[in-house]
């Protein structure tokens, strides 16, 4: 049995895979951005899923949660679900807030990051980037493909820990809507495969319905991982410690 935190998972892909995990008789951690959204994932708590809230745009909470969670009982592995699609809350939610979790959780061995094949459009240039959210700085895609390189560092500097990123498709969320043609439920197969089963030891992949495929040239470019690594760590304060 595994400990998983899964963020975002009061609905859509998050939700079905933390629902998943606990079926599959995981310890679970399920997260909402208040506790108003925590309603949503009620039955889970009730099913014995442990509870975060937590606001991924507000990098204080973020790190007090990570906190919290590192002096808890050991999680084993994450599920970097939660997401934006606009806003200024787009960087903070979708590239800091896993950042910071990856850097203060010492005890997972598996990250599996929430990608998206819209990170082929990004842009992987760091200049003007606003870390904290005040404005508007990057788009989804920018996000998708920094968070996307974030896996790969992270698979560079931890070569102990399994970290992947996924594309889960277009799926019928409340980001995807109503219209996507994709499978909802390959959309959080291969998370839950990334981080619970044992013959899924691989690290730094680009993931599609449990294939690997081939990212964006800037995912696997060592010097861009690393600059993207250091401005993370300038902007919060937190360096990814050695293991």
């Amino acid at each position: 049995m595994t400990r998983i935190l899964v963020t975002g998972s009061t609905d859509g892909l998050g939700r079905a895979t933390a629902a998943s995990l606990l079926d599959a008789g995981h310890d679970v951690v399920v997260h909402a951005r208040s506790s108003t959204r925590a309603r949503a994932v009620a039955d889970l708590v009730d099913r014995g899923a442990a509870l975060v809230v937590c606001d991924l745009a507000d990098r204080d909470e973020v790190v007090a949660t990570a906190t919290s969670l590192d002096g808890g009982p050991a999680i084993d592995a994450v599920v970097h679900n939660a997401g934006v699609l606009s806003g200024p809350s787009v960087v903070p939610v979708n590239v800091v807030a896993p950042y910071l979790f990856t850097a203060l959780l010492g005890t997972p061995t598996r990250h599996v990051y929430l990608s998206s094949g819209m990170h082929r459009g990004g842009h992987p240039d760091l200049d003007g980037i606003e870390w904290a959210g005040r404005t508007a700085s990057r788009s989804y895609s920018d996000s998708k493909l920094l968070v996307t390189q974030l896996a790969a560092a992270v698979a560079e500097h931890w070569p102990d820990v399994c970290s992947n990123a996924v594309d889960p498709g277009w799926v019928a969320t409340k980001m995807g809507g109503a219209g996507a043609p994709d499978d909802f439920d390959l959309g959080h197969e291969t998370q839950e495969w990334l981080a619970t089963a044992p013959d899924a030891g691989t690290s730094g992949g680009y993931w599609f319905h449990r294939q690997q495929q081939e990212p964006h040239p800037a995912v696997r470019d060592r010097r861009l991982q690393r600059g993207l690594v250091d401005a993370l760590a300038a902007a919060t304060g937190v360096r990814l410690p050695e293991r």
